[in-house]
């Protein structure tokens, strides 16, 4: 692993640590809203299920930032694009933190979930079009559990920050929760850092720009050029992004509400799952560097399925954090993949936009993943039953799925 980052040149580090942080304090500010449900219904006297909305539009929102953004990026260039990206969700976060309904709470959610949903495209592309094809399995899971990375983030800030800002308050309105988001606000400092340090991708820079054409008669030419494989992606994306906010976005709620945990405690756990998804990501990425793409997939999505039991149907805390531990290492060992193979089977000249677009499809069909478990829960009186199950069929199908799919291993990313 040292071998590969000590191969890399000052400008390559610095892009992919941009790429990294971008990626890591973009799912810091998504997550915070994660932990934050139960503290924000009590706020407005509503049920997690309805909080839950806020989840929902922001992941429906993001495929009009993979194509806003993507655009931007695939026509000016993948850095400036990545510096407005970030911009703007640390705004929107800030924002959030002076909603004073939940209905407006749920709109600024909508308009992050906008911003969140160009990052992915544009980092992978600058990341990818920088590193060499060495290595690429083991940055690529690297680079994805930058999400890990920021979930962690959050749920350290959650047990250490939350019980100081429950204790204070502000204009009449307890600050737990709006303090969370004022934190949330921080990763605008990167954009400094992206416009003294990264440079931008040679492969955009080789392509000569973003050239006359318009962008998108580029990108309806690839996409029906490349159309079998568009859907595939869609689908593929349906189903990870089915497999990652079902077993995360509603877990810290799960354990506050079937169990009765404190927030130190539920973040406290949240920190040991996340360690889990950062080494499987980082695992079976530089797995897939050696089986294939698609083999290091299916193993990681196949291994979930044994430890369902432990994950969402124990009653100890101990087995309950061991048990999502595992299921985060293998449910974000199987995304560790992700960005290599999806960059891999992305055709150059929409390389931001093609990939970004067809995962946020993905989330976009299953924008209503948190809001249906929330429901199902309040009617059968739990979650456990309910991640378990999610877990269950998601699993197989994700499994099933990824058998159809081409292998890449080793695929040479041109203009």
């Amino acid at each position: 692993m040292l071998r590969h980052f000590r191969s890399l040149s000052p400008h390559q580090r610095h892009a992919f640590a941009a790429c990294f942080l971008g990626w890591s304090l973009d799912a810091f500010d998504f997550f915070i809203l994660v932990f934050c449900v139960s503290a924000i219904a009590r706020d407005f006297g509503a049920k997690p299920s309805a909080v839950a909305e806020a989840l929902f539009l922001t992941l429906a929102f993001r495929p009009v930032g993979a194509l806003l953004f993507g655009a931007i990026a695939d026509r000016y260039g993948r850095r400036p694009a990545l510096m407005l990206n970030i911009a703007c969700y640390s705004f929107f976060e800030l924002a959030c933190a002076f909603a004073t309904s939940l209905h407006a709470l749920l709109w600024l959610r909508a308009l992050f979930g906008i911003a969140m949903g160009g990052e992915w495209g544009v980092g992978a592309a600058l990341a990818f079009e920088t590193l060499p094809k060495e290595g690429r399995g083991f940055f690529s899971g690297l680079l994805q559990e930058g999400y890990a990375v920021g979930y962690l983030m959050a749920a350290a800030a959650y047990a250490l920050l939350f019980p100081l800002f429950a204790q204070m308050s502000w204009h009449g309105h307890v600050v737990d929760w709006r303090g969370m988001f004022i934190v949330g606000a921080a990763p605008a400092l990167l954009v400094f850092y992206i416009g003294l340090k990264v440079e931008e991708s040679p492969v955009w820079r080789e392509r000569g720009g973003g050239g006359k054409r318009h962008h998108a008669g580029v990108l309806a030419k690839s996409t029906l050029e490349h159309l079998p494989t568009f859907l595939f992606l869609v689908i593929l994306m349906t189903f990870f992004t089915a497999f990652s906010h079902g077993t995360q976005d509603l877990y810290p709620t799960f354990l506050e509400r079937d169990h009765g945990f404190s927030a130190g405690v539920t973040g406290s756990v949240g920190i040991v799952y996340n360690i889990g998804a950062l080494l499987g990501g980082v695992c079976f990425g530089a797995l897939s560097e050696r089986f294939g793409r698609k083999r290091a997939i299916i193993t990681a999505v196949l291994l979930s399925l044994p430890v369902i039991p432990f994950y969402a149907l124990a009653h100890s805390l101990y087995v309950l954090a061991a048990g999502a531990f595992l299921m985060q290492f293998m449910v974000q060992g199987a995304w560790g993949v992700v960005p290599a193979y999806l960059s891999e089977l992305s055709p150059g000249p929409v390389r931001a936009t093609f990939p970004g677009l067809a995962y946020q499809l993905g989330n976009l069909i299953t924008s209503r993943n948190s809001v249906i478990q929330a429901r199902a829960a309040e009617k059968f009186g739990g979650f456990g039953k309910v991640l378990a199950f999610t877990v269950l069929i998601v699993a197989c199908c994700l499994a099933l799925v990824t058998s159809f799919g081409r292998e890449t291993r080793g695929t040479e990313l041109k203009p």
